[in-house]
């Protein structure tokens, strides 16, 4: 059953813009009688997506069916885990991951995606913190010159 969920070099991977589209007239084409699966397709297409307006639209619809279609739960964790990490939400990419790994784990798919999430993370707080250790040096050069200026 892990072995069906995608990698994260698919996850990066993005459908062109015709192959969304085909998504997208299917999802409206069904209109109050969309499927779970065509819901599903989309909601990828979207997360999938380099626009971050297109991921935030696929991780709601994943988060409607996650809500409303209990037999597509686990299935929903991984890809919602995707969905917040590509938007730069890893504390809620941690959580549905974490969740997943509850159920599954031995999930070599979940374990690369947590070691992804601490990687960005990391990285993350370093620049944060060479932000804030260069803003403090400018600080710290400015107000020793004013000093000197008195």
């Amino acid at each position: 059953m892990t072995d069906n969920l995608p990698s994260m070099t698919d996850a990066d991977s993005c459908l062109s813009d015709s192959q969304l589209e085909v998504l997208r007239k299917q999802y409206i084409r069904e209109g109050e009688y969309v499927t779970e699966q065509t819901r599903f397709n989309y909601a990828w297409g979207l997360i999938k997506s380099k626009n971050r307006r297109e991921q935030t639209q696929g991780v709601l619809l994943l988060t409607d069916i996650y809500r409303e279609v209990p037999d597509r739960r686990r299935e929903c964790l991984f890809y919602l885990a995707l969905g917040h990490f590509k938007l730069g939400n890893y504390n809620d990419a941690r959580k549905f991951n974490e969740s997943l790994l509850e159920f599954e784990p031995n999930n070599h798919q979940a374990h690369a995606l947590r070691q992804e999430i601490e990687d960005r993370v990391a990285k993350e707080g370093y620049i944060g913190m060479a932000i804030v250790g260069t803003v403090a040096a400018v600080g710290t050069i400015i107000l020793t010159s004013l000093l000197k200026r008195k």
